[in-house]
């Protein structure tokens, strides 16, 4: 029996979000076309947000800064 479709997509949050680089306030970048394919763009800003971390997209990846610290870009 398949998995429903919003179980799959909470399942890669999942691994997104326990990845190492996340659990110690590192970075976490995912190919936009992953994102879009496994869950949308609106379910991965709002796992973010609810997360207190910051969302950035750079071309063809978002990059995900896993700390609520204030973010400043230099250049």
């Amino acid at each position: 029996m398949s998995r429903p479709p919003a179980l799959l997509g909470q399942d890669w949050l999942d691994q997104v979000f326990h990845a190492k680089a996340a659990q110690t306030g590192g970075v976490v970048r995912r190919k936009i076309v992953d994102v879009e394919r496994e869950i949308g763009r609106d379910a991965l800003e709002l796992a973010v947000r609810r997360r207190g971390f910051h969302l950035i997209e750079c071309d063809r990846d978002f990059v995900i800064i896993c700390s609520g610290a204030p973010l400043r870009v230099i250049c």
